[in-house]
This record gives C-alpha cells, structure tokens and sequence, in this order.
C-alpha cells in the first residue's frame, strides 16, 4: 500500500499558526556567493568584449557551435517556418491565446492627457512606448510559447518599435512552437543566446545586440542574478520566486479539482508552493485522498511530490472570513476563489497578483489563454506589486505650460519655498517671471 503524500497540515486558530505560516512562506530569493562572483565575471566580460564574449559563454555553457554573432541571429524567415511546421491544433491555440491576450491588453493602454487653468497654465501628461525591449525566454526541450505571448504582446500594444527575444538553444535544440509563438507576438529580433550573458548582451548592447530599455521574462539563477545587476541600466519586470498557487473553497468543489489545481502549481518545480485553505475539515481530508489518488497518475510525479512535501499545506480555518484574512496575509500569485457567489468575496481580497472566481475557473486558464497576463508577483510581492502589463513598457512624462500670468502667480508662491530652503537661485529663476502690479 503506497504511503500517504507528505503534505502540511495547519489549525489557523492555534495560537502557533503565525510562526508556522511565516516558516511556510519563507523564501530565499537568488543567490549565493558563488553564483554572484561568476554572473559579475559575466558581465564584465560582455561589457569589454561585446559579441566575442557572448559567442565564447554560448559555446561554453549551451554547447552550441558558433563562430561568429552572425550564427547566433535568427531571421524573420525562420520564425515564419517555425509557425508553418507546428501542427494546425498548435497554430490555432497559439492565435487563439494571442488574440485574447492582445483583446486584454489593449484595454490597459493609457494615453496622454491635459487640462488648462483660468489663466491659460496647461498642466498634463505625455504617454510613451519605450524605444526597445528585450525579452528573455527559456529555451531547448523547455518549451514556454506562452510566455512569448505574454511578455512581447503588452510591449506592441504599448507601442514599442522593436521588441528582441533571446533564447538559448542548448547543444542546438530549437522549440518551433516558441518561434512560432514570437512570429504571431510579432517579435522583431530573435538572438539564440541564453544566460547572464544574453541579459548583459541586453542591458548595455554589443556590436550585434541592440540595447534595450527595458527586459522582462523568467530564467534561472544566473538569469535572474543578472538582471538584479543591471537594473538601473535598464528596467526589469521583477526578481521572480517560484511558481505559487493558493485556493480558498468552502468544501463544495471537486476534491480532485482542487487536487490538481494544487498540482498545476507543483509540477513546475521542487520550490513551488501549493496550499489549499477551507473551513471544512472533511473537505480538507477528501482533498488529501484526492492527492493521494491522483499523484501517481502524473508526468512529474516526483517533482509535485516535492513540492508538496517541502511547501505545501492544508490550513483549516475557522470560517471564510478567516480564510480571506489567511489569503490576504500570503498574498499569493494566484488566488482561487473556488466557492459560491465569489462576487461577495472579492471586495474583501487586498493583495494578490491574479484573482480566479469561481468552482470553474482553474489557474491553468490563466496561464495560457484567459487574457490577462501570468507574470505575476510571487513571494508576498503582490502586497505592492502588479502584474505585467501595457503600462510596463509605457512611460510618463510631466507636462507643463505657464502662461505669462500663470508664471507670475505661481512664481510668488515658489520664492517663498525656495528662499525657505535657502535656494536662492531657484528663487530669483521664478522671481524673474514675476509682473509687477
């Protein structure tokens, strides 16, 4: 008889939950001494040596034979193959995703704005795309089309002229559904580079990478690392931790629903965290059964197994409004309400990067299809944090126009302030505008 999944159980009424939750949830983000010393070497490298050192790591770290940049670029040919050999199912799930996607997208797009006083000051705000960015995407047998979509339809709907993909093809493994996918988001530069070194490539450009603004999309330690390097070089989407998914039921689901919507999360690696909080203790054993019915059906068997076992939990709560506190305290990537009439709930929920209503509304949809975006904030950064969007790839600029009455009032008013902080060159540039009665 196999035995039972490891997985935590919590009492949110026991005056020890706090401690444990905070034990749960605690996570350390990238990285060690080791891997910061070889991503810094890294980067100094691509900065002195441009496209050498990029080919050089390349051919060290992916195994992939290369000569020269010029066999690192992918043309926009290739990216129409790639979209031509994927099967038909695969090409109509790719446009059908990109088209919710984009439908999604283009209602978070802001534009300018403006509004002139009695005197004629004309105060506002002028919306730009950003010039460039730069998207990073796994690559070889990782396959992540999604995350295409997801990161490269935001930057076109904001408006940015030129958006450059890397991805590595370790020992020369090429993922067509990712290139297809880049061909439909409308990618319009494709490198095969991966790594610190594809981020540093980004970040302050070679003589074949252009530099970007901004470059947003997942990768390893080493990716992650370099981009916590290069910000303020450029911009970064965020730091991401591991996948993570918390459902709050009352007990009227599917246990084998919640079981496998707790595996979706799991399956992605050793440190993803699934928890599942309800105020009905039998639910939650019949969730645990489910677990254990389900488990050894799964592809990644192990891996959820891990996870489980290592950050996952089973919290049993005193009501519902207890289980929102809990959720409220996570602050999760991804929030399923799974219970009657989520409407009534969602007004109370606070932090969380993704809110899915609803007993029929599982994350994965999120994930692939639904619209919005599942770059999400993990690791409790939804308290402050959003997620990705159109407004990631726009900046704003302040606008301001005096008139000659409006320069002279408000001159008044800005000499106080500034000779009050002792500032008398700014006070004297507004003095200057001032009209005598």
């Amino acid at each position: 008889m196999t035995a039972p999944t490891a997985i935590r159980r919590l009492d949110a009424t026991a005056l020890d939950f706090a401690r444990h939750l905070d034990h749960l949830l605690s996570w350390e983000s990238v990285s060690d001494e080791a891997v910061n010393g070889r991503v810094l070497d890294i980067i100094k490298a691509v900065r002195e040596q441009g496209d050498a050192a990029v080919v050089e790591f390349t051919q060290r770290f992916d195994g992939v034979q290369a000569s020269a940049m010029a066999d690192l670029i992918l043309p926009r040919a290739r990216l129409e193959q790639a979209l031509e050999r994927i099967t038909p199912a695969q090409r109509e799930a790719l446009e059908t995703a990109a088209t919710r996607v984009r439908s999604y997208h283009e209602k978070q797009k802001q534009g300018s704005w403006s509004y002139t006083e009695a005197d004629g000051t004309v105060l506002g705000q002028q919306v730009t795309p950003l010039d460039r960015a730069g998207l990073y995407v796994p690559g070889g047998k990782a396959s992540y089309p999604s995350s295409v979509l997801m990161n490269a339809i935001p930057a076109k709907v904001a408006g940015v002229p030129e958006v450059v993909m890397v991805v590595p093809t370790p020992r020369g493994e090429i993922n067509e559904l990712v290139l297809a996918a880049a061909c439909i988001a409308g990618v319009d530069r494709v490198f095969t580079i991966g790594g610190a070194q594809a981020v540093a490539a980004l970040a302050y450009g070679t003589e074949s990478v252009p530099r970007v603004d901004k470059i947003v999309g997942p990768g390893n330690i080493y990716v992650a690392t370099a981009k916590r390097h290069v910000f303020g070089q450029v911009g970064i989407d965020m730091i991401a931790g591991p996948s993570e998914i918390l459902v709050v039921c009352d007990g009227g689901t599917d246990p084998d629903w919640i079981a496998m919507d707790l595996f979706s999360q799991a399956e992605h690696d050793e440190d993803a965290q699934a928890i599942l909080v309800s105020p009905d203790q039998a639910f939650l054993d019949n969730v645990a059964q489910s677990i254990d019915k389900l488990l050894p059906t799964m592809e990644r068997a192990e891996i959820i197994r891990t996870s489980l076992a290592n950050r996952g939990a089973l919290i049993k709560v005193a009501d519902m409004a207890q289980a929102i506190d809990v959720a409220n305290r996570i602050a999760p990537e991804h929030l399923e309400l799974s219970v009657d009439a989520p409407s009534e709930w969602l007004p109370h929920i606070r932090h969380a990067g993704a809110i899915f209503m609803g007993r029929h509304t599982s994350e994965a949809l999120g994930d692939y299809c639904a619209g919005p975006n599942h770059v999400l904030p993990t690791s409790g950064t939804a308290r402050f944090s959003s997620p990705l969007g159109v407004y990631d790839f726009q900046k704003r600029s302040s606008v301001i126009f005096c008139s000659e009455q409006g320069a002279s009032e408000l001159g008044r008013t800005a000499s106080v302030l500034a000779r009050g902080e002792s500032l008398s060159a700014h006070a004297r540039s507004a003095e200057y505008r001032i009209k005598e009665a």
